[in-house]
Order: structure tokens, then C-alpha cells, then sequence
């Protein structure tokens, strides 16, 4: 690890807050495709089949896509200059979406699949480059508090967004109203980029690996454990992501202002908890509070699926916001705790690639259970919720990953343990 000899504190200060804005104005974005692009393509009369392809092909692309960062990477001088045009063409998920009206009807939906397949491609190597950035322009004793900030920038930006376009989408013409939406959304996505390009990087990882790097990185036992931990997270979490918002408006009658409620509410659950994140995982360690976090969305599954009314799912949405937001930050918190930042772009590619085929696994169980086994919507949110809590019991047990040996699940040795060596890099 090489660092550069601009000033430290100043520069990393700058790096630090360009990122949360980055991810603000991303925010702000965001909610065109993860929480709209459902209900626009149930409104063009897809199936759950489809619904579930349209979250699992892309990742599965990224997973694929993934595996170029190294050799895109080296193309470059560092990472920030490398991942610009990928960043760009991910950005393209925004844009591609607006055209759908333009074809056939008959088409419309398969549009939607591609219009978020295509820009997967970039989007596979701007993910590892963008971990990798991070590692590189800040602080390792500043990352976690790092996330934490990104987390409440990204869940204001959101759920702002979410609340004003819900209501857009509700009183605006169809299709006019999707299409402006998903325009507005792209010009928002470039000027995130804007921010992560005055990123500096400050501690250059060598991209070209040394050749006793070569060993495989599922030898290393830290990268085992946070690699199989992120996959179970994953995978269980976007089991049934999807199939929610299809539960939403074809059983309980939700039309895009509820969406937008509902959202507001997992936004500002997840945005209240950002501000305790650091302190969550100094208190617990970053792998209980997976744990713990992924239980907590199996709850908030479960709450969804017994609600009598589209009311009472906001108090899983909450749930679900909270819950999700100290999963996924502790996840790459202990990522980064479990391997080192020497070659950097091959630990994080990989662990990219798990998280990916995580996620395109997860969707494919939802849907397939709807579509092809014919189960109730509702049954397949309980079924959902029970795999996240088991996941969460598996991740807090503690395997060694080699299979040897088994702890018994949030023993208060195990708890004490994660309390003494939380504050540890």
C-alpha cells in the first residue's frame, strides 16, 4: 500500500464528503428503479416469473461482469480513473427504461428486463472499483463511519424522491409519468458521478497482483467467512424483494402513492438507524449485527404478510429499513475487517461476484415459488421471512467455514468476544 504525499487529512476530508453527496444524489435516483420499476412493469401485466427476472438477470450479468475489473483496472492508473466509464454506462439503467412506451405493447415488459440487463454489464466492474475506491480514498479506521453517513445521505435522498415521485406517478398520465421520472432520475445519476469523479485516491493497492497472490482468496480463511456471510445475507434478503410490491398492489390494492408511503417509511427507519450504525457495530462486532439485521427483515416479512390492511405493512416497511440498513453496512464492514487492503481489486472482485450470485438466486426462489409451485403470495413472504431468520441464526452460530467446529449462536462469551476485538482493524 503506497501513500500519495498531497495532504492527508484535507484530502481525505474532501474524499469523504464527495462520497456522501455522491451517494445523496444517487439517492435521489434510486427510487426510479428499485422502487417503481416493479409497479411500472405489474402495469404493463407482467408475472411474478418475470418480476423475478428482472431482478436476477442483472446480477447474475454483474456477477459475470465482475470478473474484468482486474483487467479493466490495469488499464489505468488508479481506480478513480478506471471507473468512470463504467459508473457512466451503469448509470444507463436510469435512461433505458423512458423508451419502453416506444415499442409494442406485446414487448414492453421484456424491454424492462433488458433496459436493466444491459447497463449490468459496466455495472459489474464499477461495483468492484467502487469498493475498491473507497478502501483507497479513506481511512480504514473511517470506512464504518463512512457508511454510516453514505447510509443516511442514500436514505434521505431516496426517500425524498420516493415521496415525490409517488405522488407524480399517481396524478401524471401513463405512461408520460414513467418516462419523465426515469429522464429526471439519469440527469440525477450524472451528477452523482460528477462528485465520485473528484474523489483522490490517497492509499494506492497495487492493481497488478505479485505472483504469490495467485493463491486462491477462498484459502484465506477472513475472506471465506465474510465472503459465505454477504452471500447468506444476500441471497435470503432478495428471496422475496420482489414479490413484495406484487403483494402490495395485487392483494392489498396498493397504487403508486401507497408505494410511496411505504417506502417513506423503510427510509426513515433506515435513515434514523444510519445515525447509530458506527455504535451498533462497535457494540455487537459487524458479524452480529448481519445477523441480527437479517433477522430483523424476517420479521418485517412476516408482519407484511399477516397485515390486514396496507396500513399496517408499514410497520414491517420500517422494520424492513432498519433491519437491511445495519445487514448490508455490516457486511462490508466486515469485508474490509477480514482481508487486507494489498491487492485489494482481486479480494473485492470475488467478493463482489458472491454477493451477485447471491442475488441472482434470491429473486429466482420467490417467483419460481409463485409461478411455478402456485403458492400464495402471502405464504411466500412467511416463507421468505423464515429463510432471512435461519440465515440470521447461521451467520451469528459462527461456523469456521472449514466445518470443524460450531458455536452456539449469541452465547454471551460469543457477544463478549465481538464487544472486546469490535474496536480491532
Amino acid at each position: 500500500m503506497q501513500r500519495t504525499s498531497e495532504s492527508v487529512p484535507s484530502v481525505e476530508r474532501e474524499n469523504f464528503n464527495h462520497l456522501v453527496q455522491d451517494i445523496g444524489w444517487f439517492g435521489l435516483a434510486l427510487p426510479a428503479t428499485t422502487h417503481f420499476l416493479s409497479a411500472f412493469a405489474i402495469r404493463l401485466g407482467a408475472s411474478a416469473s418475470l418480476l423475478g427476472l428482472m431482478a436476477a438477470i442483472p446480477s447474475l450479468i454483474v456477477l459475470i461482469s465482475a470478473g474484468l475489473a482486474g483487467w479493466w483496472a490495469k488499464r489505468y492508473p488508479d481506480s478513480i480513473h478506471a471507473l468512470y466509464w463504467p459508473a457512466l454506462g451503469q448509470r444507463f439503467a436510469f435512461l433505458l427504461p423512458a423508451l419502453t412506451p416506444f415499442l409494442p405493447t406485446e414487448w414492453r415488459p421484456y424491454w424492462l428486463v433488458a433496459a436493466i440487463a444491459i447497463p449490468a454489464l459496466p455495472q459489474g466492474i464499477s461495483t468492484v472499483l467502487f469498493l475498491v475506491m473507497i478502501r483507497e480514498s479513506v481511512e480504514k479506521s473511517r470506512i464504518t463511519t463512512l457508511l454510516s453517513r453514505r447510509a443516511l445521505s442514500l436514505n434521505l435522498g431516496v426517500g425524498i424522491s420516493a415521496f415525490t415521485l409517488g405522488f407524480w406517478l399517481d396524478n401524471a398520465p401513463f405512461p408520460f409519468n414513467y418516462q419523465v421520472m426515469y429522464m429526471g432520475a439519469f440527469i440525477l445519476a450524472l451528477v452523482s458521478l460528477w462528485h465520485v469523479k473528484q474523489t483522490k485516491v490517497l492509499f494506492h493497492a497495487e492493481t497488478p497482483e505479485v505472483e504469490e497472490s495467485k493463491e486462491s482468496v477462498w484459502k484465506t480463511a477472513g475472506f471465506r467467512k465474510a465472503a459465505i456471510v454477504a452471500g447468506l445475507a444476500h441471497m435470503t434478503f432478495f428471496s422475496i424483494v420482489a414479490m413484495t410490491p406484487m403483494f402490495l398492489m395485487k392483494k392489498l390494492g396498493a397504487d403508486e402513492s401507497f408505494l410511496a408511503f411505504y417506502a417513506l417509511s423503510e427510509l426513515t427507519a433506515a435513515a434514523t438507524v444510519s445515525f447509530y450504525i458506527t455504535r451498533i457495530i462497535k457494540l455487537l462486532g459487524s458479524r452480529t449485527s448481519v445477523a441480527i439485521g437479517l433477522m430483523g427483515t424476517g420479521v418485517a416479512a412476516a408482519i407484511n404478510a399477516i397485515s390486514p390492511t396496507l396500513a399496517f405493512t408499514l410497520i414491517g416497511g420500517a422494520l424492513s429499513g432498519a433491519s437491511w440498513t445495519i445487514a448490508g453496512n455490516s457486511t462490508f464492514s466486515f469485508f474490509s475487517e477480514s482481508t487486507p487492503l494489498e491487492n485489494a481489486t482481486r479480494y473485492t472482485r470475488v467478493y463482489t461476484q458472491v454477493l451477485f450470485a447471491a442475488m441472482f438466486v434470491g429473486p429466482l426462489i420467490g417467483s419460481n415459488l409463485v409461478d411455478l409451485v402456485h403458492i400464495d403470495l402471502a405464504s411466500v413472504l412467511l416463507f421468505g421471512a423464515a429463510l432471512r431468520f435461519m440465515a440470521g441464526a447461521v451467520i451469528q452460530a459462527d461456523f469456521d467455514w472449514n466445518f470443524r467446529h460450531w458455536h452456539m449462536p449469541f452465547s454471551p462469551s460469543r457477544l463478549h468476544s465481538d464487544f472486546r476485538n469490535s474496536g480491532q482493524d
